[in-house]
């Protein structure tokens, strides 16, 4: 579980309480229902001070920052000692922490939804309120809220288009090997835009290898040199000898303010929004999703 929106000062930040909300349920999910694809895995994070200034530092420093309350979310936290680091890091942190598989995931998130009585419906929109058009909800009623978790397209979508919305481009490598922990490391010496990060998905989902932070980007094909980049700094962290499954590209919905939770009247019609984690989006549903609840409850 990460958690990638930007911070602010305080002992209690937006985030870390959407953290805190998030791995309760995470936690709960990988104890009591693996039919849900999650799974517990070490985590050992590390940090280059070298890549401070970096875009993948930055985005790391996310990850590493104190505001982020890791020592109060997660029970085994420790800071690992100097002896016990990777090569060429100066810092890190190791805690337990859940990998999902997304491809069993998300199914058995709407499998949820459905015997909740959730119709779903695909429509093609121009304009947000369009989703509050007769005959658009399956009861015929008229629609009096919208919740806009549009991610990318919210930069583009007619009524909300928020240029502050951009893609952050990412690439792995997916391979069935099976990696002791889960393994960030915060930059490479290959570029600024590179990291190395290894992730063992649950229920036979392979193991992920990457990646990049290529801001602004929309590429959406892999690009081999980097492929190539990807594995080689995979090597020596428990998955040599690569049994290579397949190459993918994901375009990261990354907002510069962070995450947007806000609660407007768009031509009369409630609209809560809910974009722009970044690539946290699946790890921070639980506790944004009670935050854009209180909006609306509020009203």
């Amino acid at each position: 579980m990460n958690s990638q929106a930007p911070r602010v000062s305080a002992n209690k930040t937006p985030a870390q309480e959407w953290g805190r909300d998030t791995w309760a349920t995470f936690a709960d999910l990988a104890e009591t229902r693996p039919e849900a694809g999650l799974h517990f895995q070490t985590t050992e994070l590390f940090d280059r001070k070298k890549d401070a200034s970096s875009v993948t530092g930055q985005w790391f420093q996310e990850l590493l920052s104190p505001n982020l309350g890791f020592k109060t979310i997660f029970k085994d936290f420790r800071e690992i000692p100097k002896s016990q680091l990777k090569t060429g890091t100066d810092s890190g942190i190791e805690f337990t922490s859940v990998c999902i598989n997304a491809a069993i995931y998300l199914p058995w998130l709407v499998s949820q939804c459905l015997k909740d009585g959730v119709v779903f419906k695909r429509q093609v929109f121009g304009h947000i309120t369009d989703a509050a058009k007769g005959g658009v909800h399956h009861s015929g009623a008229a629609v009096d809220l919208i919740v806009d978790c549009t991610g990318l397209y919210a930069s583009k979508l007619a009524g909300v288009e928020d240029k502050t919305v951009v893609p952050a481009r990412g690439q792995i490598v997916v391979a069935r090997n099976v990696a002791p922990a889960m393994f960030p490391v915060s930059g490479t010496d290959d570029s600024s835009e590179e990291a190395c990060y290894i992730m063992t998905r649950a229920a036979g989902g392979g193991t992920i290898l990457g990646g990049c932070y290529q801001k602004g980007s929309w590429e959406s094909q892999p690009d081999p040199s980097l492929a190539i980049r990807i594995m080689k700094r995979c090597g020596g962290k428990g998955v040599d000898h690569l049994d290579i499954i397949r190459h993918g590209v994901g375009l990261r919905p990354v907002r510069k303010g962070g995450t947007r939770i806000e609660l407007e009247k768009i031509d009369g019609i409630l609209t809560v929004h809910n974009y722009g984690a970044g690539g946290a989006g699946g790890c921070e549903v639980p506790g944004t999703q009670s935050l854009a609840d209180l909006n609306v409850y509020d009203v």
